[in-house]
């Protein structure tokens, strides 16, 4: 991908987007010009409104708001216990003895051309009505959260350079600004009222024989039935090969921790009906899974049976995350 930038700020060519589908097992690419590249910012954030490329999947997107994370890298901690000869810590182990370090990510729009052919959920964000005896589960299509390393940013003459159905509502264009798209009211106040359940505030990652899991988990809410209180949690894991073997995801391995004192156990073959293969063409995959606790804090860990192209199998570490409730907005309020 870094080549391919070089090429195009030489020769002042536009963009081009590259999209891959597994469409029959085959891959295949398909070009299309979205605008011109923009030089990535290495300090500072992005403002809303900024068109960018994500630089692992490839979609189309425009940031909404930044969020600014507490990141636990555990590969820190394994590089200081070998430099001092110490033993690193079970990965089941949830203590923060990783030190954390903010970075800042975006809550994005997906461009709706483009869900078709990324291998992330598009329909990854969800969240709980406030009240509490409701059973609806909102889904929000076309939203993600990006790294700023990730952002690839560019610029368009269109008007309605990204397709979908909240751009025209959370973004107004304006010709007079760079970029030229600015927050409506409607996006602040659809941030504001939303706050709890889009809140990311801890990022973990960790990295087995060249596999890199990350994990943001989100607080959903509470339910409220027949005198228990059930407390539901998003994750969103994204695994990524950073090795030169092909690799796929065979079985997932959970223990879930309730501070009520439950432990369970849940095996099961693959992630979200797929077993995904990672390789140098297509190094990433991205989904979004749900957990529920009948106590406010828990926390989670785990692994992933990999098997490489060789035969070779192996587990690989989920990093161990907290599952922590937050205050509840008042039971009246309306989050839709």
């Amino acid at each position: 991908m870094a080549c391919l930038i070089r090429t195009l700020k030489r020769s002042e060519l536009k963009y081009l987007n590259k999209l891959i589908s597994e469409r029959n097992r085959k891959s295949y690419t398909r070009l299309a010009e979205v605008g011109k590249l923009e030089t990535p910012k290495v300090e500072g954030k992005y403002d809303t409104g900024q068109l960018f490329l994500h630089r692992v999947f490839g979609y189309r997107g425009v940031t909404l708001f930044p969020w600014i994370a507490r990141v636990y890298d555990r590969d820190v901690l394994k590089k200081h216990n070998r430099s001092n000869e110490d033993t690193s810590p079970g990965f089941n182990q949830v203590g923060r003895e990783v030190r954390g370090h903010t970075h800042c990510y975006y809550q994005v729009l997906i461009d709706t051309r483009d869900c078709p052919f990324v291998r992330t959920q598009t329909e990854a964000v969800t969240f709980l009505g406030n009240q509490d005896n409701s059973r609806s589960l909102y889904a929000i299509p076309g939203l993600d959260y990006v790294a700023h390393e990730d952002i690839l940013p560019y610029t368009s003459t269109e008007k309605l350079p990204i397709h979908h159905e909240l751009f025209d509502k959370f973004l107004a264009y304006d010709s007079e600004k760079d970029p030229p798209f600015s927050a409506r009211e409607t996006l602040r106040a659809w941030q504001e009222k939303n706050h709890p359940w889009l809140e990311l505030s801890d990022v973990h990652k960790e990295t087995t024989e060249n596999i890199r899991v990350t994990v943001i988990p989100f607080y959903m809410g509470r339910r409220i039935a027949q005198n228990t209180t059930v407390y539901w949690w998003r994750y969103c894991i994204r695994l990524e090969n950073l090795g030169d073997y092909v690799v796929q995801l065979r079985e997932r391995h959970w223990r879930i921790f309730s501070l009520s004192g439950s432990l369970e156990t849940v095996r099961g073959r693959g992630v979200v009906g797929q077993e995904p293969i990672l390789s140098k063409v297509q190094p990433a995959f991205q989904y979004s899974s749900h957990v529920s606790l009948q106590s406010q804090c828990g926390h989670m860990w785990g692994t992933f049976r990999m098997e490489r192209e060789d035969g070779h199998t192996f587990d690989c570490r989920i990093p161990p995350f907290s599952l922590e409730s937050k205050h509840e907005p008042n039971p009246t309020d309306n989050t839709t």
